[in-house]
């Protein structure tokens, strides 16, 4: 979404994108929130006539709205980061957003898939290619995404956008580079690595992107969330399966199998260890569960 005739904001999103190295996806977050709040707010004729209750009002028309919590505070995220951008580096005085409380965040505990489950989804690709006795390349290269997202946890743009060059074997890791391109060194278990390296003798893949299409070009994003919702459809699982349930059980099944948080917060490649904290609580609720279930006096 364009922004028209407004130079401020544009230069923060060139900031945003050169110095801050931000995703193309938080810069299409962004302007897209920066473009909304123009068209939606109330009263609004410049940036620098805005005052806190601007900002409140529209967080009411927003809350009036039904909006997911997470999305209000991720279009204020984006308004919030202007305005220190504009008090920081082009000299204002005034951040009227400092005086405008938001929603808390909804604490949703994350949704995983018990151990079962995954092993389900990870025989699916091959077995699928045996049982209709047309082997391809293409069930091998399913099977390793679907393990080394299990493996190492990794986010499905970071999955995207591996080039072979940052698989080694030697010492079995995987070099991603995660938001705020920030690299991080994820071990990969055996079965991962050895599934990786059955699709990419199958495949001819020696160098360049990691995975890839039928045609040969970088697999995208959507490509590699289309394969995993195949095999959850194939799979007849009740849990919905995303690359973010494989992230979520990935977590609580280290924390479960004794892991300590920070290792968990690196493998993740979170910035705070307040967002790994959220798996404790699932681990939490799974140790409740047994001890309901097998306790006489529970």
């Amino acid at each position: 979404m364009p922004i028209p005739d407004d130079p401020l904001a544009e230069d923060f999103l060139v900031f945003m994108e050169v110095e801050r190295r931000s995703s193309g996806r938080t810069l299409e977050n962004y302007r897209h929130a920066l473009a909304t709040f123009r068209c939606e707010c109330r009263g609004f004729t410049s940036w620098e006539d805005l005052t806190a209750e601007h900002f409140r009002g529209y967080l009411f028309d927003l809350m009036k709205r039904d909006m997911a919590r997470a999305t209000i505070r991720l279009r204020f995220a984006a308004l919030r980061s202007f305005f220190k951008w504009l008090t920081r580096r082009r000299g204002w005085t005034a951040n009227p957003l400092l005086d405008v409380q938001l929603p808390k965040q909804e604490k949703k505990l994350p949704v995983v898939l018990t151990t079962e489950q995954v092993v389900q989804m990870l025989e699916l690709p091959l077995k699928m290619e045996r049982d209709k006795q047309a082997p391809t390349w293409a069930a091998e290269r399913d099977t390793a995404i679907l393990e080394l997202f299990y493996s190492t946890g990794m986010r499905l743009s970071e999955l995207a956008g591996l080039d072979v060059e940052d698989v080694d074997a030697y010492s079995e890791t995987v070099r991603v580079l995660g938001k705020g391109r920030k690299e991080r060194l994820c071990p990969v278990g055996p079965p991962a690595m050895a599934a990786l390296q059955a699709y990419r003798v199958k495949a001819g893949v020696h160098e360049g992107p990691l995975f890839r299409s039928k045609l040969g070009r970088r697999i995208t994003v959507r490509a590699l969330a289309d394969v995993v919702q195949k095999y959850w459809r194939a799979s007849g699982l009740p849990v919905r399966v995303t690359p973010h349930k494989f992230r979520h059980s990935f977590a609580t099944h280290l924390l479960n199998g004794g892991a300590d948080l920070r290792s968990v917060q690196t493998l993740l490649g979170h910035a705070s260890l307040s967002t790994t904290q959220i798996y404790t609580h699932v681990s939490t609720q799974r140790m409740k569960e047994v001890y309901d279930a097998a306790h006489p006096r529970a």
